[in-house]
């Protein structure tokens, strides 16, 4: 008789990156993990959360509403959480969200999943077709990944590798200024999929 896998449920907050707008192929870098782990031997039930425009307060006001249904029941129920690049959009002058209100609305999120005993993923910003608007989004990246290791949850940084990739670039630079294709999200895929393995016990080198 096969052995099975254990029941893992995972809830992925955020913004349009984690909903994949953009891609024609509609999997966004979510799917794409999805997908890689179930065929590592980590399958999955993915619940995609992200919503448009969304900031981390944004996530973090709706977070335990839309989480608690769908982790109800499952032997591992988890959460990955990305934001941060509408944080950092500049409207009629200022910050969407100022840096403080952006930790302390992530700092919250953090301290109600483990309160509720579901392990979090952070995912860090990507950048965008806007050196001024990638400034911001690395300070923010930089301060999520502080917070993060002082709270003891794995934090997986993207911004770097993804501003040196021509993929990433290109199809940023095609699109919306915002947004990259299939290709891009399949190098964002790529980038959280060691962290992702690490968190989950997926192997990593599937």
């Amino acid at each position: 008789m096969a052995r099975m896998s254990p029941d893992l449920r995972v809830c992925f907050l955020g913004d349009s990156f984690v909903a994949g707008v953009g891609d024609p192929e509609h999997r966004g870098w979510v799917g794409r993990m999805s997908a890689r782990s179930t065929g590592a031997g980590r399958p999955l039930t993915a619940y995609n959360l992200g919503v448009r425009r969304d900031t981390t307060a944004e996530v973090r006001a709706r977070w335990a509403a839309e989480c608690r249904p769908r982790l109800a029941a499952g032997q591992d129920r988890r959460i990955v959480v990305s934001t941060g690049v509408n944080d950092t959009t500049v409207e009629n002058g200022s910050r969407r969200l100022a840096a403080e209100a952006s930790l302390a609305a992530l700092a919250a999120l953090l301290g109600g999943a483990a309160d509720a005993g579901w392990p979090v993923l952070v995912v860090g910003p990507p950048p965008v077709a806007d050196a001024g608007h990638d400034r911001r989004v690395a300070e923010l990246d930089s301060r999520f990944g502080e917070l993060c290791a002082a709270t003891g949850v794995p934090y997986v940084a993207v911004l770097d590798a993804l501003a040196g990739s021509a993929t990433w670039r290109r199809e940023v630079a095609a699109g919306d200024g915002a947004h990259p294709g299939a290709a891009g999200y399949q190098r964002y895929a790529d980038l959280v999929w060691p962290g992702w393995a690490a968190w989950t016990g997926a192997p990593a080198d599937r």
